[in-house]
């Protein structure tokens, strides 16, 4: 996500014409321009490939289900006496 919002701040940059990429031509410095964009299909590429997307996805789900459970744990009044509520 960060390469493409460097990547899009890079191109407002350049069509306002502010500081040094507003002064980069098309014809010139094109695949500087694009190089966050193609960067960021990459590292989704490698993020998808390698696993690493969905082990985020997964303990995400974990961590919820574990604080899902704590608290039908402290509803219930089974938690650990040292951590119940007065």
């Amino acid at each position: 996500m960060w390469f493409v919002a460097v990547g899009v701040l890079m191109l407002v940059m350049n069509i306002a014409g502010i500081g040094p990429v507003g002064e980069w031509t098309w014809a010139d410095k094109w695949w500087l321009m694009l190089a966050p964009f193609g960067l960021a299909m990459a590292w989704w590429g490698w993020a998808d490939l390698s696993g690493w997307t969905q082990r985020k996805a997964m303990a995400k789900m974990d961590a919820k289900r574990e604080a899902r459970r704590q608290k039908s744990l402290d509803a219930l009044g089974l938690q650990d006496p040292r951590r119940r509520k007065r």
